[in-house]
């Protein structure tokens, strides 16, 4: 035996399709909820046609649902935020496409430079903001789809609700 094991495969495992894991067609997990924002965010010419700009408000718009999920295109001009909010029942994840964001949570701050990704559960109550000077674009799916959005006051009290995507 040329191993330190007493177990030796024979031929190759990945040829026996009753031991393989059928490829999903939606996300069930988190972490194929982030690698789906990674691929969606590779795939430049699907959402870069779709950004606006506004400078009254935030921009959004639903890119995608799926079975019990959305997928959420943001973009942020210089000095716009969400205000401080959680998701509700909802978890997510952010994927910063373009430009800079800060999000601002009890633990702190930090940038989120493009490629930057954020999972967060249900409850986490964070603001995200442009401090950049320049625009900023950000990709957001939430599972099971956003039906509030609860703002909260500095100190993290619920204040009042509102279903716009951060």
């Amino acid at each position: 035996m040329n191993s330190d094991s007493d177990l030796q495969i024979a031929g190759d495992l990945l040829e026996v399709p009753h031991l393989l894991q059928p490829a999903r067609e939606h996300p069930a997990t988190v972490a194929e909820f982030a690698g789906l924002a990674r691929a969606l965010a590779a795939d430049r010419a699907q959402w870069a046609p779709l950004v606006q700009y506004d400078a009254t408000s935030r921009w959004y718009h639903r890119l995608r649902t799926g079975p019990g999920y959305e997928v959420w295109l943001l973009s942020w001009v210089p000095g716009q935020g969400s205000g401080s909010h959680d998701h509700g029942r909802s978890s997510g994840v952010l994927t910063v496409l373009a430009g800079e964001l800060t999000e601002r949570s009890e633990s702190g701050s930090r940038a989120l430079a493009p490629g930057a990704q954020r999972v967060f559960a249900p409850g986490y109550v964070h603001e995200v903001v442009n401090d950049a000077i320049e625009p900023a674009v950000s990709l957001h799916i939430y599972y099971p789809g956003l039906t509030e959005m609860p703002m909260h006051s500095a100190r993290c009290a619920p204040a009042t609700q509102a279903v716009v995507p951060a």
